[in-house]
């Protein structure tokens, strides 16, 4: 039976690497049926439409979504962020994001970003915008069931690696309210899961561990902002951000996940043929995986060793491809 994907290309050069990452699951043997949707900037510059409630209906009948990148200058920020990505996370109850990274020496870690609260709940606002008395807040909300539910995924996925080892990364010194409830959570879960080594780390310091010596971490779990901060420098570590994928999961499996290249939209060089589809080659892998298809996966990101991190769109979208012929050989 296919799987029922949803496919948003967006925009820039999003489209572009959607469909070379479609072309290399086909390839590698995934049964797919897929069912585009115009979304994105130049949907909404075309007819102010970002997200319709109606959509995000259709949307939940699919076993999966592949996104591409969304985002226009044309457009304020903000309106396409909020309005689309972090839309469909709220609504479908996205709470993790994973984000996966091999370094060059091969050493593998992955990072759990809490995704569906924090400082990305949307909390605050304006009081006298405009004025030379203007004031602007911007809260972070954290519930316990949030931490939690984010946290014990960290610790089923650390129990079920090598090392078995977690991270939390927080900023307790200062931020004496969220970062207790995260590491008040974290310390009571440990508790279920002895055989898991755990340790903490302050984000400033874990943004020089990830590029001194990031061998030290397995699997990291931390908070929206900060998970969102960190991630782009463990792109930029693993080789740069053109190779880093990522899966908004809805572990539960109550509504579809959404998986996507962390790249963005890149507008300057849309259309050039010079986007580096190999990320969202690595996020349809992903998505194969959490849909139960592991081989098909497996073959998927081994076409993609040894490839490299520039060049022609292409030439290396050939390259992938013709690593997937032969395999099958």
């Amino acid at each position: 039976m296919p799987h029922k994907i949803a496919v948003i290309g967006g925009d820039g050069i999003g489209p572009e690497v959607i469909s070379v990452a479609l072309d290399v699951m086909r390839a590698a043997g995934a049964d797919l049926d897929t069912t585009d949707f115009r979304l994105g900037g130049f949907r909404y510059l075309e007819d102010g439409v970002v997200l319709p409630d109606e959509t995000l209906e259709e949307l939940r009948a699919y076993d999966a979504i592949l996104l591409g990148a969304v985002g226009t200058p044309e457009v304020p920020p903000g309106v396409i962020e909020r309005g689309l990505l972090l839309k469909a996370r709220f609504e479908l109850d996205l709470y993790i994001n994973l984000r996966p990274f091999v370094l060059p020496d091969g050493h593998e870690f992955v990072v759990i970003r809490e995704n569906t609260e924090g400082t990305y709940a949307g909390e605050g606002g304006f009081l006298r915008k405009g004025t030379a008395h203007e004031i602007a807040t911007q809260g972070s909300v954290n519930t316990r069931k949030g931490a939690e539910r984010c946290i014990r995924y960290g610790f089923e996925l650390a129990q079920s690696r090598e090392r078995k080892h977690l991270t939390l990364v927080h900023k307790t010194n200062v931020l004496t309210f969220s970062g207790d409830l995260w590491e008040r959570t974290f310390e009571e879960v440990a508790v279920e899961y002895p055989d898991v080594e755990t340790a903490y780390n302050h984000v400033d310091a874990a943004c020089i561990y990830f590029v001194e010596d990031p061998t030290r971490y397995e699997v990291v779990v931390t908070d929206n902002l900060f998970g969102d901060i960190l991630t782009d420098l463990g792109g930029a570590v693993a080789g740069g951000i053109g190779l880093a994928s990522s899966a908004n999961l809805n572990p539960d499996r109550s509504a579809p996940s959404l998986f996507e290249p962390v790249h963005g939209s890149a507008p300057d060089i849309a259309g050039q043929g010079l986007a580096n589809p190999t990320a969202a080659v690595l996020s349809g892998a992903m998505m194969l995986e959490f849909l139960g298809d592991v081989e098909t996966a497996e073959r998927v990101r081994a076409a993609c060793d040894g490839i490299p991190s520039s060049g022609p769109t292409e030439e290396i979208a050939t390259a992938i491809l013709g690593n997937i012929s032969q395999g099958a050989q």
